[in-house]
């Protein structure tokens, strides 16, 4: 079973860390640090996540001319966080380039490299966005399956896509793949700006390696009994 990951969608990281204190320090948390807290709050963020012994997944979506991104994941793997992504979008030249900057990164610090996860389409897009303001044309789920293969052959560890396109991704490549799938909602949740939706559930019945959770959480009134809940869900179907 994979990890559910918490969302720390947070302007700064006081912020970030009060909603953390809420959890026992017993219990093991993988979180996800996105551009909004990343950019207020720095690699300090990410140090004092380190001491509480999450497992961290920074989430910039690192998108650019191959050689910058390289000396960016070089940078961001001395960090030493466990998952980093970039937008499939940006290239197999790219990806690669990635890739290696990872490997670098952390062989500079002596620690395991980043999983290198490449964002396929948003889970806020739809067809229709992908079509008129994109300008791709075909279905969003050709578009995505051909992205996932695109990123697993330049070197990436796993995708991150709607969990409704995890049959066709877990198809068209291998098996230690990973399918992380953001878009988690449980039925009694608002779908807020995603547009491709499931639950932990059928997430799990899809094929998903790992969820990313935001809203649900940090914005419940108990968000450590809402964590447990997403928890119990994911774990029903592996069982």
């Amino acid at each position: 079973m994979g990890p559910v990951f918490i969302a720390l969608d947070f302007a700064e990281a006081q912020t970030a860390l009060a909603f953390l204190d809420q959890f026992p320090d017993s219990e093991p948390l993988a979180v996800k640090v996105g551009m909004e807290l990343y950019y207020a709050a720095g690699p300090e963020i990410i140090q004092e996540l380190r001491r509480r012994h999450a497992t961290i997944f920074l989430d910039l979506k690192l998108c650019d001319i191959p050689h910058t991104v390289e000396q960016a994941a070089a940078q961001l793997a001395a960090q030493e966080v466990s998952y980093l992504t970039v937008m499939a979008l940006g290239g197999g030249t790219m990806i690669q380039q990635a890739k290696q900057g990872l490997l670098r990164g952390s062989q500079q610090v002596g620690v395991q490299p980043a999983k290198l996860l490449a964002v396929t389409q948003l889970t806020s897009t739809s067809e229709s966005q992908m079509n008129q303001d994109l300008q791709i044309p075909g279905s969003l789920g050709a578009s995505v399956t051909h992205l996932a293969q695109l990123a697993q052959t330049n070197g990436a560890d796993g995708v991150i896509a709607s969990a409704l396109e995890d049959p066709q991704i877990h198809q068209a490549t291998t098996d230690e793949f990973l399918c992380i799938n953001p878009g988690i909602r449980r039925t009694d949740n608002t779908n807020d700006d995603q547009k491709r939706v499931v639950t932990p559930q059928k997430a799990a019945a899809l094929g998903s390696n790992g969820l990313v959770v935001g809203r649900p959480i940090t914005q419940a009134s108990d968000p450590v009994a809402s964590y447990h809940e997403f928890l119990k869900e994911w774990s029903a179907q592996h069982e």
